[in-house]
């Protein structure tokens, strides 16, 4: 699974690159990210096919080619962490470099899901540790003494009997003519010997961001670059009638402007019409002057108004489609005490990131060359070579660091759109999305409506579960991205009497991954509902949660992805416990609890609120318990579980996206406001550091946020929010 290679030994670094990484010589170690997987020969069987790599060079320092995205999650730096742990590495040795996009040696090439860690866990380990075995290797050859009388600390090999000591540096040559153990026979570090792992670890760009320093893919520049935008169609699905290109060819700084027909596949090239410019802002006030006559005859005509009163409607029947039916639901209801109903809907959102879609490509010699700030590079590479019918050896992606994906990143529009301009371009040519473009094209999360009715028997617990899910469905036949229940989602899989049916609605407007897909609405509604029974029955919401958590025990028994009642129990009891649960709170103050289990992660949240008499909410503090497993990274972490909680927070506020005859209403943050630095409260993050398998935190501490802050907002006030945003309730922040 490991190979050493030597300076002349890989053609697909190539000698010079070697060079140039390892300084005249080194230990380089190529390492497969997909497990189970097996090195493939070169063709020419001068080198493998590699998916990430070490470099130990003679002035003593380490290299580690980061593979996945940096989209501001930490994986730049994490990776590393793992590895030099593993290494045992001098961390202020060591340098972290993006690696090139290459599925030939790399695989598949994404961040999303928050699935780096944990798809990677176990082989960046190995990869670490066989590098320290190989380095031990040749100084214990060179010291004619049995290996396991060595041992390592911040890249030097000690052995304590003679007090003999080398770097890492002096041995990288050596180390590299050693035989490459295999990959399970090196023994990896139990989590009681990290000295790196779970600390607190600025990032490794942090400087450079900071300072301003061009990492992101709007800061490209290339020599004799052009700057292009492109306009689509605001009602997905229209085309070019006309368009007044003359005009626009003749204004100041224009070099061109053309019409594309494209393929007609929202995540690639809808059609439009490109304008190419000597600048962004003449590129910018040419498509201001742009007027496109369009062909709507097959255009989106979507409603979210009248979606979300069909909702209501369609909430009175049972369901076209079951999703989950155990045990006897009618029959509970029937010997219920007390039954209670309510409806819960959630929004069409956008993503809003920072840095708005872009995407330089050259095509050259033969060569479509792209610079992208993409979530999934490797997948943009393959369509980008299906799209223009070239080999995809011809195409080359540059991947940049990304301001901000939260999914959107993901689908590669933007990258598709560049490239097929270029190929019409005789230049570099930088495509820049206004916000306008950014909001008005999204990806957007979709809306959902949750019928809920639940049965408490005369103790108030609860005996049976019904959920009616009124969703969208672009072909009829499935659901949108993120637009379904999973068959055994919470609480179906813990309750003896649940049923969970679909309804579903037309749509055209695309949606797509928005930062923990699926589990950003419905945990709001579920974790929301189940408080409105804890306080129909008349109890205590903490102990109502745990009560049907039950017995710990992981769900589907022998699976780790599973949710384990136990771990769940374990940080709701943390968070209420930080959070001080059941304390007296004066008049309009009030606490919500709410957890959730996504993306391998368990995540307990309470907000602590106050409500004026004018309907002005004040978040005073959230508390955050998380198990992931190990944390690699204490610091990225805690800033992953902060900013999701932040931006759980500024979504249920004020966002909405609202469509009218198949356009999107919201075109740029006077819209679609975000959370001010004064409203945003602190938030206390707790890790149970356990011994599961590790998860990503991007995503798992984002779902649980709107039902603690609403079920809080109860608490303070008496007032049940079931639908979101808050502005729509009449609360403002």
């Amino acid at each position: 699974m490991l190979q050493a290679i030597e300076t002349r030994s890989d053609p697909a670094i190539g000698r010079r690159g070697f060079l140039k990484m390892a300084g005249a010589g080194g230990l380089a170690l190529a390492f497969c990210l997909r497990p189970g997987s097996a090195f493939a020969a070169a063709s020419d069987g001068g080198g493998s096919t590699l998916n990430a790599y070490v470099v130990v060079t003679p002035d003593n320092s380490v290299t580690i080619f980061a593979t996945n995205p940096e989209i501001g999650q930490g994986i730049k730096t994490s990776f590393a962490m793992i590895i030099a742990e593993e290494l045992d590495a001098d961390w202020s040795r060591v340098k972290v470099e993006t690696a090139a996009v290459d599925p030939k040696r790399y695989g598949n090439q994404s961040s999303g899901g928050s699935m780096s860690t944990p798809r990677n866990w176990d082989t960046l380990r190995r990869a670490g540790a066989t590098a320290r075995a190989m380095l031990v290797a040749a100084a214990a050859d060179e010291w004619k003494v049995p290996a396991a009388e060595c041992s390592t600390d911040k890249n030097t090999v000690i052995h304590a009997a003679t007090g003999r000591k080398r770097s890492y540096g002096e041995l990288a040559i050596k180390a590299s003519q050693q035989a490459v153990p295999g990959a399970g026979s090196v023994p990896l570090k139990d989590r009681k010997d990290y000295k790196l792992l779970g600390t607190r670890v600025t990032g490794v760009d942090n400087l450079q961001v900071v300072t301003g320093r061009p990492l992101f893919g709007i800061d490209v520049r290339l020599p004799g670059m052009l700057y292009g935008n492109y306009t689509k169609c605001p009602a997905v699905g229209g085309k070019v009638a006309n368009a007044n290109l003359d005009t626009v060819k003749r204004l100041p700084g224009v070099k061109d402007a053309f019409v594309l027909d494209g393929n007609g596949r929202p995540e690639e090239v809808m059609p439009g019409v490109a304008v190419i410019a000597n600048s962004t802002w003449r590129a910018i006030n040419a498509k201001r002057a742009l007027q496109v006559t369009w062909d709507e005859s097959l255009a989106s005509k979507d409603n979210s108004t009248e979606a979300a009163a069909k909702a209501r409607d369609l909430a009175k029947g049972s369901g076209d489609h079951v999703i989950s039916n155990v045990g006897d639901v009618d029959a509970a209801f029937g010997n219920a005490a007390k039954t209670v109903d309510a409806f819960y809907e959630y929004p069409f959102l956008c993503h809003a990131t920072l840095e708005p879609m872009n995407t330089t490509a050259w095509f050259h010699d033969g060569v479509m060359e792209i610079w992208s700030p993409t979530q999934a590079p490797t997948r943009g590479l393959s369509q980008v070579a299906a799209l223009l019918k070239l080999p995809e050896d011809k195409v080359v992606v540059h991947q940049t660091r990304v301001g901000g994906g939260f999914g959107r990143r993901g689908t590669n529009d933007f990258i598709c759109e560049a490239a097929s301009i270029a190929m019409k371009v005789n230049a570099p040519v930088k495509l820049q999305w206004t916000r306008e473009d950014d909001m008005a094209h999204d990806f957007h999360r979709v809306a959902g409506f949750h019928a809920f009715k639940g049965a408490l028997d005369a103790n108030g617990k609860l005996t049976a579960w019904q959920d009616h899910l009124i969703t969208f469905t672009a072909d009829g036949k499935q659901p949108v991205h993120g637009g379904d229940l999973p068959v055994a989602e919470f609480p179906v899989n813990v309750l003896a009497n649940a049923r969970v049916t679909r309804s579903m609605m037309p749509l055209m407007i695309p949606c797509g991954s928005w930062r923990a897909p699926g589990s950003n609405g419905f945990a709001y509604a579920i974790e929301g509902f189940i408080h409105e029974l804890a306080v129909a029955a008349g109890r205590d919401h903490l102990e109502f949660r745990l009560e049907m958590l039950g017995d710990p025990r992981w769900l589907k028994p022998g699976d780790p992805a599973s949710l384990n009642t136990g771990r769940a129990a374990a940080v709701i009891k943390l968070a209420a416990e930080k959070a001080g649960w059941g304390k007296s709170m004066p008049k309009g103050s009030g606490m919500g609890l709410a957890f959730h289990f996504c993306h391998l992660g368990h995540v307990a949240e309470v907000a602590e609120v106050s409500v004026d008499d004018k309907k002005k909410l004040t978040v005073h503090r959230i508390t955050v318990a998380a198990d992931i497993g190990p944390v690699v990274n204490l610091s990225g972490a805690e800033a992953q579980c902060q900013g999701a909680a932040l931006d759980g927070l500024s979504t249920m506020v004020g966002h909405q996206i609202d469509i009218e005859q198949g356009r999107i209403k919201q075109l740029n943050f006077a819209d679609y406001p975000l959370l001010r630095m004064r409203s945003a409260p602190p938030v206390d993050v707790h890790f149970i550091q356990s011994y599961f398998s590790p998860t990503g935190m991007g995503e798992p501490a984002l779902p649980p946020i709107a039902a603690a802050i609403c079920n809080a907002i109860f608490a303070a006030t008496g007032d049940r929010v079931r639908r979101l945003p808050l502005s729509k309730s009449g609360y403002t922040i």
